[in-house]
């Protein structure tokens, strides 16, 4: 398997996970319809990499289908804090390590929390960002718990 040299590529050898590599036009701001719509899957199975902080400045990385919202009130009481809110771009890359439309959960410069949308694990494959912008790996979705055991959460809005 070629492999395009990104962090989350790395790790993802690391930990023996098997992934295909998708590439797709990165559009600024056209979000995981862009990438579904160049892949030709549904835009519920690529799930989007989002760099949010709570009130306290902690930094979390919330999993979620790409037709969906976080419902940030519900995240933050599942979490137990006042307010879960997203970060502003040059922060999540302070954070992540990655440009933002090229986070991807996996090889981030520092650990954060991660919470997964639990309904994600109902899906047979996902696409999930590598780590670049257009570049996105197809994967089971079981891959991220064992691989990252994130907080399973259910907070979707619909979009």
């Amino acid at each position: 398997m070629k492999s395009t040299g990104t962090p989350a590529t790395a790790f993802l050898a690391k930990e023996g996970v098997a992934y295909t590599e998708h590439f797709y036009e990165y559009v600024e701001h056209g979000g995981t319809s862009v990438s579904s719509g160049a892949l030709g899957v549904p835009e519920h199975e690529v799930v989007k990499t989002l760099v949010m902080e709570t009130d306290q400045g902690d930094p979390i990385v919330v999993l979620m289908h790409g037709d969906r919202k976080v419902s940030t009130k519900e995240l933050a009481r599942a979490m137990g804090v006042k307010r879960v809110f997203p970060c502003k771009p040059e922060v999540a890359q302070r954070h992540s390590g990655y440009l933002v439309g090229g986070t991807s959960p996996f090889g981030t410069r520092k650990p954060m929390p991660i919470f997964l949308e639990k309904s994600v694990l109902e899906l047979p494959h996902i696409y999930i960002n590598g780590g670049r912008r257009g570049y996105l790996l197809g994967m089971a979705p079981s891959e991220i718990v064992r691989t990252l055991s994130p907080q399973l959460v259910e907070v979707a809005l619909e979009e």
